[in-house]
């Protein structure tokens, strides 16, 4: 067995019964976290972070990591074109090493900035060969991922292919990587269908992931309703355009919901749905979506979504009072739970990772506030909430170290990136606009 013991941080272990920061020593043992306490025993291998916040591993809960390689082609584009663009013209031609790499690199990106955990909804499968891709690569990466299967281009009468799912849940397991099915969800399909594909998921005990915008829900929800299918492993992404009452039904029913706020304000899927969310008594999971339009930094989605809530609630009271809240509405704590422990929730792995609790794996991410932009850390929850990528000194993941000082581990970086750009301008290049990233960015903006 071995130990690793850190001492010296701040910890913020988000769980209900503890402060919100605490000098603690944390004992690893092998994956997971033995103990937490002060002044624990010496072991084997000792790590001063003194000056760091110790919190447990980001969850990303919602990303596309197979577009990785188109990162900023559509910064500036609405839903409407980056659903032309990326699914009508760039998907169809991924070959499965352009996936592999994009999902290689995209997984190590999140490792980078500190997230341990990602929900990847692989909604460009296009064949099984893709699939494997996506997954070897996840593997790779020593990320822990729940894989979401998804395929291109289904119509609102075609299943899910359930051969293909039993395939992949057959594969040999990996510890770090679990399999769930990105599905076309209520808003896409037929009741029957729809009933179908969530009965599929609760026969295999598997999250079904499905987005939801473009307007108020459609009969399959309640079709789905009814047959009693909404569970703790339904993951609702976005969720705009549901009432409120509808989004209490599914709160009491288990269901998670993931909200990726800077691409929903900025594609137009429409106002992220916290308010909602907060109003029926639950929480949001976050989630960056797409590299290709937004950061992927699910701290900066914390923040945002953090500050739209309160400006949502600020200008309620303005109505109402005549001046804006006296008190915050919402806190740093509650953001960051949105981006740790509701995350594991959504993702299914809730009973192991979230929160540093004795027994649960030991994915931590250590946050150095010695740097110019946090010092000095009066307030470690807002500190770690504001770190950026320069403050991201180590992140753990089950145990093993996949970033020190600074730096990822085990990664030759310089072929990655070689690789990755060769496959971006590859699918990026056009035959009536030239072959490169710049002249295909140029035939964008004359669309």
């Amino acid at each position: 067995m071995t130990s690793t013991l850190l001492r010296g941080a701040h910890v913020i272990t988000m769980t209900a019964d503890r402060p919100d920061a605490e000098r603690l020593d944390i004992l690893i043992a092998d994956d997971a976290i033995a103990a937490i306490g002060e002044n624990l025993p010496a072991a084997a291998d000792v790590v001063d972070f003194a000056g760091r916040i110790i919190i447990p591993g980001l969850i990303n809960a919602h990303l596309h990591t197979w577009q990785t390689a188109l990162r900023t082609v559509g910064a500036d584009w609405t839903m409407l074109e980056y659903l032309r663009h990326v699914h009508g013209e760039l998907g169809p031609r991924y070959r499965p090493d352009d996936v592999y790499i994009a999902t290689l690199v995209g997984a190590l990106s999140q490792i980078n900035r500190g997230t341990t955990t990602i929900g990847d909804w692989a909604h460009n499968s296009l064949t099984a060969d893709h699939a494997d891709a996506s997954l070897e690569a996840l593997k790779q990466s020593g990320v822990r991922a729940l894989f979401l299967h998804g395929i291109p281009g289904r119509t609102p009468e075609t299943t899910h292919p359930l051969a293909e799912v039993d395939r992949l849940l057959d594969v040999p397991t990996h510890s770090l990587v679990t399999v769930g099915m990105a599905i076309a969800g209520p808003q896409t399909s037929t009741p029957q269908v729809a009933i179908a594909d969530f009965r599929a998921a609760a026969e295999r005990g598997i999250v079904a992931s499905m987005h939801q915008s473009g307007g108020p829900a459609r009969p399959a929800w309640e079709a789905v309703s009814s047959a009693d299918l909404f569970t703790p492993l339904t993951n609702v992404v976005h969720g705009a355009g549901l009432t409120e009452e509808w989004v209490k039904r599914l709160i009491d029913a288990g269901a998670t919901f993931t909200t990726t706020p800077e691409n929903e304000l900025s594609h137009g899927h429409g106002s992220p749905i916290t308010p909602k969310l907060l109003a029926g008594e639950g929480a949001p999971s976050l989630g960056t979506d797409t590299d290709s339009a937004v950061p992927g930094d699910v701290l900066t989605a914390a923040r945002i979504a953090l500050a739209h809530q309160r400006g949502i609630d600020h200008d309620k009271a303005r109505q109402d009072t005549g001046i804006m809240c006296p008190t915050a509405t919402v806190t740093s704590k509650q953001a960051l739970a949105w981006a740790t422990t509701e995350g594991a929730r959504a993702l299914g792995l809730a009973d192991r990772v979230g929160k540093i609790e004795v027994g649960l794996q030991a994915d931590l991410t250590v946050i150095d506030a010695r740097q110019l932009n946090l010092w000095p850390a009066h307030h470690p929850v807002a500190a770690a909430l504001h770190a950026d990528l320069a403050n991201i000194e180590a992140v753990m993941i089950s145990g093993k170290w996949r970033k020190r000082d600074h730096r990822l581990l085990e990664v030759d970086l310089g072929n990655l990136k070689a690789q990755l750009r060769e496959s971006g301008d590859r699918l990026l290049a056009s035959e009536h606009h030239g072959t490169s990233t710049e002249s295909h960015s140029m035939s964008v903006r004359r669309h």
